[in-house]
């Protein structure tokens, strides 16, 4: 961890680019010239004279002619120190790291279930990782990663997919409203351009992701808590056709599996990514098959559109459909969900960064909707504040309400 040290320099380069640099004629022994010209060469009449040596804080200023104004480099005070590292990445590629998030809301959600149990300050997450990501850009290269949870989001992020009993659900892993999550354990082969993982890992699906660490906001929006799925279990591939077009596809063992299926889960995987301008990326992945624990029968898909509207204003635009059949959540026997998300966000500096999610999730015929404002503030870089305000409704059934939610994540 290093703290900026720029005041002294730039309280010195503030004086002197405050004013307009007098001619003037000085007189000390000057070193020789590059060019071999002596000291007594560089003043030549009343018009040219030698810049005096500078300070060390000053140094790497560029001397200037008469009557010019100084011309300093800026000085950024809103940007946050070098991060820290638990663990940096060795030699041989391998890093360890981490986070710990505390939040708190003033009320239960009516259908985002990362943000219950209201009133209290909670560690949401304790979370590691070990990891190493492949970084051949050609032949072949291997890599690993494996994750571990504790807090109450461990309950939400366990392979609740799975038959009771196996890898992390119901298996000695809960404490009450706490508990422990192994969301990750794969291995990946491949390169830069071509790479498969195989075993465990998070959905591609979506915008909005489990780690909090990933997210602008503190809660979740409707659609990524009950359009898609969190985990997979089986084979994912990514092909990297150029510097446009991205693909993926694989197989895995229905939706929120660890390493084994419920209902004969087995479904395909798949999508592509496409860079339709500069800053234009469309992103289309999809789900198709038996889906396990939510539906035989099934079909879903995200579709993600990101604009990077100027270097300050972004705009993503999200839609997420699922259809299956499950007669245990519906007697009809069909679960049909849509939502759409809309995110507009506006970086102030460094430091400081706005944001506004505006979401429609229609479940069976019923419509809940939000509108979510926040900020994050990071004071440094392994800190960040996300204060924000969400205004849940129901219009068939006149349910409204108001919830205030905060949280910090420390990284490592």
């Amino acid at each position: 961890m290093k703290l900026s040290k720029w005041s002294l320099g730039a309280a010195v380069a503030l004086a002197l680019c405050g004013r307009s640099v007098v001619a003037q004629q000085y007189e000390y022994d000057a070193p020789a010239a590059s060019n071999g010209r002596g000291a007594a060469a560089v003043i030549e009449d009343d018009a040219a004279y030698a810049t005096p040596p500078v300070s060390a804080a000053l140094a790497g200023y560029h001397n200037v002619a008469a009557g010019e104004e100084c011309n300093c480099p800026p000085v950024d005070e809103c940007a946050p120190p070098e991060p820290f590292e638990l663990f940096p990445k060795t030699c041989r590629g391998i890093k360890i790291g981490g986070w710990t998030q505390l939040g708190t809301h003033t009320q239960e959600s009516v259908a985002d279930f990362f943000n219950q149990n209201p009133g209290t300050v909670h560690l949401h997450q304790q979370y590691f990782y070990i990891e190493r990501q492949l970084e051949a850009e050609c032949g072949i290269d291997f890599g690993f990663r494996f994750d571990a949870i504790y807090g109450i989001d461990a309950n939400n992020t366990q392979a609740f997919g799975n038959p009771p009993g196996t890898w992390d659900y119901q298996n000695g892993f809960d404490f009450g409203i706490y508990g422990w999550a192994l969301p990750q354990l794969y291995a990946e082969i491949g390169n830069k351009e071509l790479s498969a993982k195989i075993g465990h890992f998070y959905t591609p699906l979506g915008y909005e992701v489990v780690t909090a660490t990933g997210n602008f906001f503190y809660s979740h929006s409707f659609t990524m808590n009950n359009s898609e799925p969190f985990t997979h279990t089986g084979v994912l591939g990514k092909w990297v056709a150029n510097d446009k077009l991205t693909a993926y596809g694989g197989w895995t063992l229905g939706w929120d599996t660890g390493f084994t299926n419920l209902n004969q889960g087995n479904n395909f995987i798949g999508g592509l990514s496409y860079k339709v301008l500069d800053e234009v990326t469309v992103t289309y992945l999809a789900t198709g098959g038996n889906l396990g624990w939510i539906g035989t029968e099934g079909y879903s898909h995200s579709l993600v559109v990101d604009v990077l509207l100027t270097d300050k204003w972004q705009y993503v635009f999200q839609s997420d459909l699922l259809s299956t059949r499950n007669p245990a959540f519906n007697p009809g026997g069909d679960v049909d969900t849509i939502g759409i998300n809309q995110y507009l966000f506006y970086t102030i500096n460094d430091q400081w960064k706005a944001g506004a999610r505006v979401e429609w999730w229609n479940s069976n015929g019923t419509s809940i909707n939000a509108a979510t404002f926040g900020v994050n503030w990071k004071p440094h870089t392994n800190l960040v504040f996300r204060p924000e305000f969400k205004h849940e409704w129901i219009p068939e059934t006149g349910f409204s309400q108001n919830i205030f939610g905060m949280d910090a994540i420390i990284s490592y």
